[in-house]
């Protein structure tokens, strides 16, 4: 069964659905019309996992309903997936079924993508994997041309790269990011782009400095530095951390600094409440902030948190859950008033969607 068939007659019909929702849940805050950025209605995703099937000594790519983890729906097609894993897909199920070595004890497969045309094959199993192993995937790496990673428990075989580099062509210049397996990276390509095109376009007259929280590997940081004297970013992920800096030199950007802190660390950072040697090297009183940027996870910006942004003169709030970034815009519009609004249909034919607000001070 094809459950990832889309009918993508239907896409303008259900965008325009989010978009009335979404105008009213903010009504209270804004009349202002959102800034609609649409999805490409098919083949967006660029990044796949699939749990394989294994039946009378086939393997298939399967897929599990919520609560119906016993019954498997076999992908056919994979409409919304990226071109390039649609074409990867049938050439690793072919050599998965064709070589017992890859097969055996073989229970997902995983697929990172970019739109500059790097791709890297994830395999992960329920058995240690040795040098027959190793040898056979060498042979499926060259037959694809691209790299593939081996994982199993407390395992994992880097043959040539773990990771794959985008590059984003965002109006005259293009953006260079090392995007590891299995750290954070956008699933919409073009919408990640549409999403860093708004937010340049939010601080394109911008003065003074930059703090951004939740950065990852440098996405929206390394684009927005240029419309900043100095920007400080900071990123909990270890590997998102060590990415960005990686991203930093690549993009030959030098006034920008990324610590390892969550929010709620910043925050007792800013406050004084004690030091983090991991802020040694940084002098927070020599940065003017005037904007700050956040991107928090589903759950949103924590209540110390969202007191603390609520100081800057201008806030540039991304959120993948509009829920929480209501829950927070009921603190922060007694502050401030919001200047932009902007829906981006992340993940078109479902009931997510990401959202932009530029909140300026009243």
């Amino acid at each position: 069964m094809a459950i990832h068939s889309v009918n993508t007659d239907d896409y303008t019909r259900q965008l325009q659905q989010k978009v009335e929702r979404l105008r009213e849940a903010y009504g209270d805050y804004t009349d202002l019309d959102p800034e609609v950025f649409p999805s490409p209605p098919s083949h967006y995703r660029l990044r796949a996992e699939f749990k394989i099937w294994q039946e009378q000594g086939r393997a298939h790519y399967a897929m599990y309903r919520q609560g119906e983890y016993k019954k498997p729906f076999i992908i056919e097609e994979f409409t919304v997936g990226a071109g390039l894993i649609n074409r990867l897909m049938p050439l690793v199920l072919e050599a998965v079924n064709t070589s017992e070595v890859l097969r055996k004890r073989l229970f997902s497969a995983e697929f990172l993508t970019t739109l500059g045309g790097d791709a890297l094959v994830t395999l992960i199993y329920h058995k240690k994997l040795d040098e027959d192993w190793e040898s056979a995937a060498r042979a499926l790496q060259e037959k694809l041309g691209f790299p593939v990673l081996g994982r199993s428990r407390k395992q994992k075989v880097v043959l040539e790269r773990d990771y794959v580099t985008e590059r984003l062509q965002i109006g005259d210049k293009t953006y260079q990011y090392k995007q590891v397996e299995g750290s954070f990276t956008q699933p919409n390509g073009e919408i990640c782009r549409a999403m860093i095109g708004w937010a340049k376009d939010v601080c394109k007259e911008s003065r003074g400095d930059l703090l951004e929280l939740y950065c990852g590997n440098g996405n929206f940081t390394i684009p927005l530095s240029e419309h900043f004297d100095k920007v400080l970013a900071t990123e909990i992920s270890k590997v998102s951390v060590n990415s960005a800096q990686e991203n930093i030199r690549a993009n030959g950007v030098n006034n920008l600094d990324i610590v390892r802190l969550s929010s709620e660390e910043f925050t007792q950072a800013i406050d004084k409440v004690r030091p983090f040697r991991r802020l040694r090297d940084i002098d927070l009183e020599r940065y003017d902030f005037s904007t700050v940027l956040v991107d928090p996870p589903r759950a949103g910006l924590d209540a110390d948190t969202c007191a603390m942004v609520a100081r800057f003169p201008r806030i540039l709030y991304i959120s993948c859950n509009p829920e929480t970034q209501l829950e927070n815009l009921a603190e922060l519009s007694k502050t401030h008033r919001v200047e932009r609004f902007a829906i981006f249909d992340q993940f078109p034919y479902t009931d997510h969607t990401e959202s932009g607000l530029l909140l300026v001070r009243k």
